[in-house]
């Protein structure tokens, strides 16, 4: 079983994540045709460096260690005489240069690298190519031993969304062949999908519904005594409409398994049900509000589709499913629905678990 999704529909997510899709500069991306959700990812950070060229290609303070004739920086005493440099007249010098050779530029040049060798369009290979010329100074990384933790300042914003596109190609593209090329793996497992299925959702919301407040945010656990060793409770989509007093917590799911089948019988999984019960168990302790709770699943190609609507100890608890692979203004209809169906009257999800026939 998997999870089908329209790679458009991708770079609509992606667009949601990252705002900077939204830009002119990458219009055009949106109508293209791709032969893979790689071949997509390729264009954008085509056009994201073309862009950056434009603007600010990022540069670092690198510090540089060499021998010289002229004094420049700090002297290394040991270093020159370890390399007997006095005796060519010269010491070893340290010093910093405003490089090109900036850490993100090296995350760049290493993907672009591997994009060259995978099985992405001609096309796209050759923009990439006439793209490497600007970082003839800049060094390759070991792909498995990336830092992606990374800070950005207000000169490196529009680097943001490229790391995170990059990130998504490492993770997705080393599996090297025989003959030096990489093989495109499976992008849309659970791990490289489920945050950015997150974010989109959230990020959809935050914009399309500005009076609601939009988060992911902490719930405090309603208990007494020693708690230090109770595990952390983090919502992944926290709607609030203060003016109604209403709290829709939205916890979503991409499993390649929406269900689970035991003793003959398909059931939600078991973990899912008791998290959402307990935020809003818990949420509600704190709040004098009406608190419900959504597992909002992507859909898979399953006999079973979770689409359900029940009362746990007086709360309103809702299981929808999410079809990916359908045209991207039918899913927004369904993310318009839950708050349309929620804010405005109850939750008005089916009442029965559709099988196909």
């Amino acid at each position: 079983m998997s999870n089908s999704i329209q790679i458009r529909n991708v770079y609509y997510m992606l667009s949601y994540a990252y705002q900077v899709l939204n830009q002119n500069g990458y219009k055009h991306i949106e109508t293209e045709s791709f032969e893979n959700i790689a071949d997509m990812f390729a264009a954008i950070i085509q056009r994201g460096i073309e862009i950056q060229l434009k603007k600010y290609l990022n540069r670092e303070y690198i510090t540089e260690t060499s021998e010289l004739s002229t004094l420049r920086g700090k002297i290394e005493i040991n270093d020159s005489i370890n390399q007997i440099s006095f005796l060519k007249n010269k010491l070893v010098f340290s010093y910093d240069l405003f490089s090109i050779d900036s850490y993100m530029n090296r995350i760049l040049k290493s993907v672009m690298l591997l994009l060259i060798k995978s099985d992405i369009s001609s096309k796209q290979k050759q923009g990439l190519k006439s793209l490497l010329i600007y970082f003839s100074n800049v060094q390759v990384l070991d792909l498995h031993h990336i830092n992606w933790k990374i800070r950005y300042n207000q000169n490196t914003q529009g680097y943001q969304m490229l790391m995170g596109i990059c990130y998504l190609l490492v993770q997705g593209l080393l599996q090297t062949q025989t003959n030096g090329s990489s093989k495109l793996m499976d992008f849309l497992d659970e791990q490289r999908m489920s945050h950015l299925y997150e974010k989109f959702v959230l990020e959809y919301y935050r914009k399309h519904f500005p009076e609601l407040n939009a988060s992911s945010s902490y719930v405090e656990w309603a208990a007494d005594g020693e708690l230090q060793y109770l595990p952390a409770m983090k919502t992944d989509i926290t709607l609030t409409d203060k003016k109604q007093n209403k709290i829709l917590i939205i916890d979503t799911k991409f499993y390649t398994h929406s269900m689970q089948y035991q003793f003959d019988k398909y059931s939600y999984h078991s973990g899912n049900m008791y998290q959402i019960l307990s935020y809003v168990k818990n949420k509600e302790a704190h709040v004098s509000g009406k608190v419900s709770g959504i597992l909002l699943y992507a859909k898979t190609d399953e006999s079973v589709t979770p689409n359900q609507r029940f009362k746990i100890l007086g709360n309103t608890f809702c299981v929808k499913t999410l079809d990916l692979n359908n045209e991207f203004s039918n899913l927004k209809s369904e993310l318009d629905a839950i708050i349309i169906d929620f804010f405005q009257g109850e939750l008005a999800c089916p009442q029965k678990i559709k099988v196909k026939s």
